[in-house]
């Protein structure tokens, strides 16, 4: 093999490399990473909040809160109860910008009751908490 055979090939690998590793970067900063989240024996409160989150919030967040294009994962290390407290996720429910992801702003919620939102909040804990995701300080 000449030497210049020899440079397009590897010329050809290490520009197949970066290709590849510009497309993992940047599908990671395009979204969130699907997940199908596992979702525990579920508290009475987090089982309503179950019901009404699957009725009003999934078609956004995904089922379970693992997101979809429309509307970030809330089983994702961002909404840990030290990044965004409980509080968080009630105001939210009144609508929020967007601050984390590409998704656009929150829009309000006025069919959840307050109730209802606190039950959402302990179903989302919950699944959280199944799935590894426990309060971390936030620090800015």
């Amino acid at each position: 093999m000449s030497p210049t055979s020899k440079r397009w090939i590897i010329g050809g690998l290490l520009a197949t490399g970066f290709l590849a590793a510009g497309y993992v970067y940047l599908g990671r900063e395009s979204g969130p990473t699907p997940i199908v989240p596992v979702v525990p024996e579920l508290s009475a409160s987090a089982q309503r909040g179950a019901e009404r989150f699957a009725a009003v919030c999934a078609i956004c967040h995904g089922v379970n809160g693992a997101g979809t294009d429309q509307g970030p994962p809330l089983i994702h290390p961002f909404y840990n109860p030290g990044h965004h407290n409980d509080q968080s996720f009630l105001s939210a429910m009144s609508g929020v910008r967007q601050h984390h992801w590409t998704f656009g702003d929150m829009p309000p919620q006025p069919q959840i009751s307050v109730s209802d939102a606190k039950s959402i909040t302990r179903f989302i804990r919950e699944v959280q908490e199944a799935n590894g995701i426990t309060f971390q300080p936030h620090n800015m």
